[in-house]
């Protein structure tokens, strides 16, 4: 007689938790293996109920680096900040005076945090950066030369067009943090981000600073360093837990995080899975998502705003050399109901 493995049972109850059938458990689960292969958390959450599924010798409450998944957070800060009247949406962060005076009036808050602002996806060195410095490309920018290259590059697109940019988001953060009145820094950006979204939303351990303990990267062409953002850090910087992103995802839901996410715009650029772009988020098929890859980890958080349930990933291993990043986006928008009728479903 065979005895079912224990990791299957549990990731069907993850699976039952969030209202699929056995079936498609069982139909997902090699995707879910093949993801986590090389370790990772599996979190989900729906009407007061949480699981969490390890992998690969990490345990559940291990940190792991957000990557991308940090623009969620960029976000909530920058609708925090328009509540409480520091700066508008559809404003320009030329108003917000000093170093931000200079650049181009279409360079707002909606613009950079939804990539339809121009900016190109890395400041310019970058290109000679990622090899010099992998682990760090962005480390020799200054906050006053993240500024000077956005004013540098930035184009109005005709018609409005989408260009996923780290240095539009990047720029982003740091104006919120002198719209907070903070130091225009990656530093015054966690500052910011601390007494205006992650304390608030009661998620502290979500920082810039890596933790103890943090999972430490795996990747073909990477050793064991965590990714640096540098002075970009609002577009890939913080560190965080599976629990906590649950927590930050259900912010949301319930309404505490504000409603921007609802902000979507549907822009030529945007390829499939991504229907529209949000101020922080991607929307597909009812599903509010992001997904973010470092140097030797990958991450992704989403919510469904009409089940309330909420999914996130944090994978052990960097992007294959052969298969690209899908297969993390997929199993989370799997989990949440976000595919097509044409992948498999529950």
């Amino acid at each position: 007689m065979f005895r079912r493995d224990p990791q299957l049972a549990r990731w069907l109850s993850l699976c039952a938790a969030l209202g699929h059938s056995e079936r498609a458990g069982l139909a997902w689960w090699p995707l879910a293996r093949q993801t986590f292969r090389r370790g990772g958390v599996l979190g989900a959450a729906q009407g007061g109920r949480r699981e969490m599924l390890a992998f690969g010798g990490v345990e559940a409450v291990m940190p792991f680096e957000l990557a991308s998944v940090t623009k969620p957070f960029t976000a909530a800060l920058a609708d925090a900040l328009v509540r409480a009247g520091r700066l508008g949406w559809e404003r320009p962060l030329a108003e917000l005076g000093g170093p931000l005076r200079r650049l181009p009036r279409f360079l707002t808050p909606l613009a950079l945090a939804t990539h339809t602002a121009g900016l190109p996806t890395h400041p310019a060195r970058v290109a000679l950066t990622t090899f010099t410095r992998f682990s760090d490309p962005y480390g020799s920018l200054t906050p006053e030369g993240v500024i000077a290259s956005a004013r540098r590059w930035a184009r109005p697109p005709r018609p409005v067009r989408f260009l996923y940019s780290n240095l539009g988001v990047g720029t982003l953060a740091l104006a919120l943090a002198s719209a907070a009145g903070e130091e225009l820094s990656a530093a015054g950006y966690g500052r910011a981000l601390e007494r205006w979204v992650t304390g608030p939303l009661g998620v502290p351990g979500v920082t810039l600073t890596p933790p103890a303990g943090v999972v430490r990267p795996y990747g073909v062409l990477g050793g064991p360093e965590v990714t640096r953002f540098a002075e970009l850090a609002g577009a890939g910087g913080l560190f965080g837990r599976a629990h906590e992103l649950l927590a930050f995802a259900g912010a949301h839901l319930d309404g505490r995080a504000g409603t921007h996410w609802q902000r979507a715009v549907r822009a030529p650029g945007l390829t499939p899975p991504h229907e529209a772009a949000a101020p922080g988020w991607f929307h597909s098929r009812g599903v509010v998502w992001h997904d973010g890859v470092a140097r030797g980890t990958r991450t992704a958080l989403g919510f469904h705003p009409e089940s309330g349930a909420a999914v996130t990933l944090l994978v052990r291993g960097g992007v294959p050399v052969i298969g690209g990043r899908g297969e993390v986006p997929l199993l989370l928008l799997a989990l949440l109901g976000g595919l097509p009728p044409s992948e498999p479903h529950s």
